[in-house]
């Protein structure tokens, strides 16, 4: 017993006990490291009473009813199996599931028209996602994995924007500086032309001028009307910066979490009918991803044809002139023409030939995109006849305005697809 109880020396295998070496400093290497050693273990060990994080998951796809009924409540999670539904023709049921759907028809009506600005922010959002989600697979199949492609082709965005702004802000500052600089010697020269002389001895316009701005001056109102209106440019100016943040961040969330949100959508269709529900999803789906990637190719080389030719044609404020085509070619249809005519008259300051010049040559670009460059970039997006695309842009942008004529050909196109699967098969087994 008493052997037991003496202790080992410390030269002895089995010994807690460490040796101080002569100079004192080795000794304490091995002590720190079983320190941060067993501080790590500690770390990594669970707070007491914490608990994982409990995630809502649907069921197994393989159970259906038959296999449902046979377990017990502990195999499913504790609910136990679903009973039988209430037969449609109970009078209780129609009546409370009528009654039901105006109390939730109402309340969708009141919750849509006070929270429109979040819809579109929503609905934007989720346009970018699905113009990503092709990138992202395509970088997928090159053995990426999907939260690094996600990072790419978002930071790849953001980068192209904010380097696009970065280039193109200094470059409208000082164009609209040129513009607030010429202006008096464009005034003073409208004023001093034989047109103004003529129509000021007969009308006596300059009298009329100069006496409307006397009294604009004056009314404390109109100078209040300025004021007003330089704050709300503010504020707009803020509303759209945070919108623009919103957008990125639910873009952000919805290109993450799309395949999930396709599988949870498919699992609310009826499972006889999920296979085509799944395929025509997957359909729509596709088409405004390459609606989308299109479309922007061709808003790019629209812009970038445009600003050669100004460039060449020596079109005042052709950066500029060139971000305003860019804008406007994303409009499906009517965008390359309204972008024409806001150049032709920017060009009729340098005189009516470079106009002509300009006029003949990007009509000339608009025929080729329309016959060659198109077809071949939209290839795998969409088909929609002219008539139908024509009255969908004009219907997505009465209510929606740029985003509505921008998203209003994918969804036509989309409405097609769903008639021409659906209702005509149907009307033609009858």
């Amino acid at each position: 017993m008493k052997d037991h109880l003496e202790p080992r020396p410390a030269n002895e295998p089995g010994s807690s006990a460490v040796e101080a070496p002569s100079d004192g400093t080795a000794a304490t290497v091995p002590v720190r490291t079983g320190r941060l050693a067993a501080l790590g273990r500690r770390l990594r060990q669970p707070i007491p009473g914490a608990r994982t994080r409990v995630r809502f998951e649907m069921p197994p796809e393989d159970q259906d009813e038959g296999t449902r009924e046979g377990l017990r409540p502990e195999d499913d999670h504790g609910f136990g199996a679903p009973g039988p539904r209430m037969s449609s023709q109970h009078p209780l049921y129609v009546g409370f599931m009528g009654t039901a759907g105006v109390g939730v028809a109402l309340a969708v009506f009141y919750i849509a028209s006070n929270t429109t600005q979040l819809i579109l922010w929503i609905v934007a959002a989720l346009f970018i996602a699905l113009g990503l989600d092709p990138v992202v697979r395509w970088l997928e199949s090159r053995r990426v994995p999907r939260p690094a492609g996600i990072l790419i082709s978002v930071s790849a965005l953001v980068l192209a924007v904010a380097g696009f702004f970065a280039t193109l802000i200094p470059t409208i500052v000082e164009q609209v500086s040129e513009i607030v600089r010429q202006a008096p010697e464009w005034i003073r020269g409208f004023l001093d032309s034989d047109f103004f002389r003529n129509a000021d001895s007969q009308f006596g316009v300059r009298d009329r001028i100069t006496t409307e701005l006397d009294k604009f001056v004056k009314d404390p109102e109109a100078m209040g009307g300025i004021f007003g209106g330089v704050v709300g440019f503010g504020s707009t100016v803020a509303n759209g910066l945070f919108g623009s943040l919103i957008v990125l961040v639910l873009s952000l969330y919805f290109l993450a979490a799309l395949p999930s949100m396709k599988k949870w959508a498919y699992r609310l269709a009826p499972r006889s009918r999920r296979p085509r529900v799944e395929a025509l999803s997957e359909a729509i789906t596709d088409s405004v991803g390459n609606y989308v990637i299109g479309q922007a190719c061709v808003a790019l080389l629209n812009a970038i044809f445009a600003f050669i030719v100004m460039t060449i044609l020596g079109i005042p404020f052709s950066v500029l002139l060139a971000f305003v085509v860019a804008l406007l070619a994303f409009i499906p249809l009517v965008g390359g023409m309204i972008a024409a005519v806001v150049v032709i008259l920017v060009a009729l300051t340098g005189g009516w030939q470079t106009a002509v010049v300009y006029a003949i040559a990007y009509f000339a670009y608009l025929q080729f995109e329309a016959y060659f460059i198109s077809p071949r970039i939209m290839q795998r997006a969409v088909a929609v006849p002219g008539a139908v695309a024509v009255i969908s842009v004009i219907a997505g942008g009465s209510l929606l305005g740029v985003l509505g004529a921008l998203i209003a050909i994918p969804t036509a196109a989309a409405i097609m697809l769903l008639i021409k699967e659906v209702f005509i098969i149907r009307q033609d087994r009858h």
